[in-house]
């Protein structure tokens, strides 16, 4: 962990964790991205910064954001729309790489 990162700690009850088939770790990675997701949709936190925290691109996060959570990434302007195209086309040009 770096030394700018808080580690943060709170209880869960055991039935919880069985009703949910998770152990104690993915449960905490669920409660992360579930955070990170709700905090995103509340304009708390950049999909930027959620992208990190989770320790995934930030095109991923983007993704799991609009299917998990029904987010949509553009708020119909038009800064919004060439900067998600942009992110697109920087994505697609990643994916054509990969697969050569």
């Amino acid at each position: 962990m770096a030394t700018s990162e808080k580690l943060i700690e709170f209880e869960c009850p055991q039935e919880i964790l069985l009703g949910l088939h998770l152990n104690a770790r993915q449960f905490g990675d669920l409660v992360k991205q579930q955070s990170a997701i709700a905090l995103f949709r509340e304009s708390k936190l950049t999909s930027g910064m959620a992208a990190r925290w989770l320790g995934i691109p930030r095109i991923h996060f983007l993704l799991n954001a609009m299917q998990q959570a029904n987010i949509s990434l553009l708020q119909d302007d038009s800064e919004d729309f060439a900067r998600e195209t942009s992110l697109i086309m920087r994505l697609a040009s990643h994916v054509g790489e990969s697969s050569q």
